[in-house]
């Protein structure tokens, strides 16, 4: 198979996501254990406090993370996750998630996830770890 056509399929499911599609994210980049996505933040995505809601962070880290577990065409199921939110983003501003793979062994692999904002400042770090059945 060539490299080009690797990761048509997850990129496909993925690029498809009814829920990512709803809450705006994309899916820009995938490759075996690796992926990003991106969400532009609008006042629909704030909180009462006016800060971008932690669902919607959490919900973008999480797209890079079940796009990069699920990359190297094996179903991924995530077993736990936690992430930790260091700063706010702004309206207008597309902050980025990047996953990578850190852990891949037997039918578990681990995977670190940063969420940037258009500064590159870390607003959020992100961890999981997810069970691979077919392996």
């Amino acid at each position: 198979m060539a490299a080009s056509d690797e990761h048509a399929e997850i990129r496909d499911l993925a690029s498809s996501d009814p829920f990512c599609a709803r809450v705006g994210i994309e899916l820009e980049k995938l490759d075996s254990g690796y992926a990003e996505t991106t969400l532009t933040i609008e006042e629909d995505h704030l909180n009462f406090h006016g800060t971008p809601h932690g669902g919607a962070i959490y919900s973008l880290a999480d797209a890079a993370f079940a796009a990069a577990s699920n990359s190297h065409g094996d179903a991924a199921f995530a077993l736990e996750t936690n992430i930790s939110y260091l700063a706010a983003a702004e309206v207008g501003d597309t902050i980025r998630a990047v996953a990578e793979e850190t852990h891949l062994g037997g039918r578990t692999a681990e995977y670190e996830v940063v969420v940037s904002d258009d500064s590159d400042e870390r607003i959020a770090t992100f961890r999981g770890r997810v069970y691979k059945p077919g392996r």
